[in-house]
């Protein structure tokens, strides 16, 4: 499905593109052709990002942005529009999170968690919105979302908010700005290999194991396979699909239902 030269002519920007997802998904869309621009607020994860993605001869342009200031969001998007001309993609995957008992919650660790996922969103998707209708342009922005927005998840109340705030933001921009030729979506992975993740949530085997046991295809993701999500609903032919949510986690969401405790053969 993927041909080399497919996004030929794009110009992608990555948020949180210096590591893990990030830079799987840009990695993925440079070696497709696109132009990338990859976000982050800490110049380590920007420099490191950039060296993997020259490794495979992507050159990207960095840039140092935190996503909750709409001002420096504003100058993310014309950075890449003064290097690369335009821009037609934004992937949102910048985010924060942490396991806590919503009792155990501060304001201030609810606060940090809206403010990256649900507002740097809205704002990063805002402001490539206005340059794409400014430029009369079509584009595309994909949001990285998590399976538990519609499920639920223990431990997870700030993240799940701000993931379902950002499912409906999708759907809501998709209906508003289709005619506009603006396509929006989101992916929303399960359980994916990921150290900057797995540091935060799953960080003993028995808590890997406990997840293992409730995919039903019994493996976790890959963070290429988040990438090649991404790379298709980007891409022409996902040129009739807006306003989608695009589960990729094994079946894990299917497997909460009255008889779940009724071992499957991946389970064992």
């Amino acid at each position: 499905m993927f041909v080399e030269g497919l996004l030929n002519g794009r110009v992608a920007i990555v948020t949180g593109g210096g590591t893990g997802l990030g830079l799987a998904i840009a990695r993925r869309l440079g070696t497709l052709g696109a132009q990338i621009t990859i976000a982050s607020r800490s110049p380590q994860h920007l420099e490191d990002g950039a060296a993997a993605l020259r490794d495979a001869g992507i050159d990207a342009l960095t840039v140092q942005t935190d996503v909750r200031d709409p001002a420096a969001v504003d100058v993310m998007v014309e950075q890449t529009v003064r290097r690369f001309g335009h821009a037609d993609i934004l992937v949102n995957n910048a985010a924060g999170n942490f396991i806590c008992r919503a009792e155990d919650l501060s304001p201030n660790g609810w606060k940090a968690v809206v403010d990256i996922v649900l507002n740097g969103s809205f704002y990063c998707s805002r402001a490539i919105g206005r340059e794409l209708i400014s430029a009369n342009r079509s584009g595309s922005i994909v949001s990285i979302l998590a399976n538990y927005v519609w499920t639920g998840s223990a431990g997870t109340v700030h993240s799940a908010a701000a993931k379902a705030g950002v499912m409906s933001m999708t759907q809501t921009l998709a209906a508003e700005w289709a005619s506009r030729g603006i396509r929006v979506n989101a992916v929303a992975p399960g359980p994916i290999e990921s150290p900057g993740a797995a540091k935060q949530l799953w960080n003993t085997p028995d808590a890997i194991a406990r997840i293992t046991r409730m995919v039903p295809l019994g493996r976790w993701g890959k963070p290429e396979e988040v990438a090649d999500a991404v790379a298709f609903l980007v891409s022409p032919h996902a040129s009739y699909i807006t306003g989608e949510i695009l589960t990729l986690d094994g079946g894990a969401w299917l497997a909460r239902g009255t008889f779940g405790f009724l071992d499957h053969p991946s389970r064992g």
